[in-house]
């Protein structure tokens, strides 16, 4: 059996870290696309408060109950929105210590140096941060349902308060024609 090619080692090393940074960097264009979404989110509902407090949007059914819904919802896009930065910030992390990672490695092969643990803990410390911007995403996660949720049920409440108008209108129809 011939010995490993110590080439192969190093690359097959440096190769680790690159696929971990292939995953942060995948996290990071949904994360991206997340923070974009939540600050149009911000821009409709302050758009759509302005159009509810105006005196024709103060004449819309339930108005009052949608800027309630508005109000609540603010803080926590705003709450969303540091969660997705952190998130960010933490992925940008892991790839700068991911890559550190890699160079170490490869260098220290070039260069014929022993960096000892350095690029074991910078790998531990990338995978770290790529695990804890993971989880806020997970946490972000769980508030954009909620605010959904609480939308949707809005939204169901409106139906309601048009279900009944339309029904209104139907009997009176109906007790016309008779």
């Amino acid at each position: 059996m011939s010995a490993p090619n110590p080439t192969l080692s190093v690359l097959a090393a440096m190769i680790t870290p690159a696929v971990l940074i292939s995953g942060a960097g995948t996290l990071l264009m949904s994360t991206s696309t997340r923070l974009g979404r939540t600050t149009d989110r911000v821009r409709h509902l302050t758009a759509r408060f302005k159009v509810l407090v105006s005196e024709d949007g103060q004449q819309e059914p339930l108005a009052r109950e949608e800027k309630r819904m508005i109000i609540r919802q603010l803080p926590r896009l705003a709450r969303r929105t540091r969660i997705i930065q952190r998130a960010m910030t933490a992925l940008y992390v892991a790839v700068a210590l991911l890559v550190l990672t890699s160079i170490l490695i490869g260098s220290g092969a070039l260069v014929g140096a022993a960096f000892g643990l350095a690029p074991v803990v910078l790998a531990i410390l990338g995978a770290a941060s790529l695990a804890y911007g993971a989880l806020l995403l997970s946490f972000e996660t769980r508030l954009s349902a909620r605010t959904t949720h609480e939308e949707m049920q809005f939204l169901v409440s409106l139906g309601q308060h048009y279900a009944t108008l339309y029904s209104d209108e139907s009997q009176k129809v109906a007790r016309e024609v008779e």
